[in-house]
């Protein structure tokens, strides 16, 4: 049976105590949480570096495509029991720490444990908009292994929820995705 991933938002510092925000797909193994980024990666530098992070989860899907577009204006709030912050208007959020590190040249792995849980609010699920939104901020952070016909098929689909069930903050952030989808196409596709 294979491992889930569930879509977060981690918080990491940066050397010089800034917050690091990014999308993260994370797995989880009983009781520990697997974060594997693909190199290079601040979140995998700070993590290496600081050992901690907040682990947030969100209905308000901005938080994702903003990560992607330089949109970071996500407030944020110190942590209960580690140095470090979460946002503050997190459905959920977990500290955790870095136990054990499997290097790799690519993908590390880094098993971390939970040192707090807080639930803040009720996740009352995505609608199909918000969800297509997830799915496009992780297209867009992998450009490099798509083709275009992939992209395209993928965007037209995604698409669909958003004409039908789009709120304005859903519009707002497939709005930004997007911006960043033409930008790649100008350079790559010309």
């Amino acid at each position: 049976m294979s491992e889930r991933i569930h879509e977060v938002i981690v918080v990491t510092c940066n050397p010089d105590g800034s917050p690091h925000i990014a999308p993260m797909g994370i797995r989880q193994r009983g009781s520990q949480l697997l974060i594997a980024p693909f190199r290079p990666s601040k979140t995998l530098d700070n993590l290496l570096r600081e050992g901690n992070a907040s682990i947030n989860t969100t209905d308000d899907v901005r938080v994702y495509a903003g990560c992607l577009t330089q949109h970071f204006q996500w407030p944020l709030v110190k942590c209960e029991r580690i140095e470090g912050l979460r946002l503050r208007d997190a459905l959920s959020h977990e500290e955790i720490s870095v136990y054990r590190i499997k290097d790799d040249v690519e993908r590390p792995e880094l098993v971390c444990e939970r040192i707090h849980h807080a639930n803040h609010r009720p996740f009352n699920g995505y609608n199909r908009a918000q969800a297509a939104v997830i799915e496009l901020a992780i297209l867009v952070s992998r450009f490099h292994l798509l083709t275009p016909e992939k992209l395209e098929n993928e965007i037209t689909y995604l698409k669909i929820a958003i004409d039908k069930t789009a709120g304005r903050k859903e519009h707002e952030a497939w709005d930004w995705l997007m911006k960043k989808v033409h930008s790649y196409r100008k350079r790559n596709c010309a």
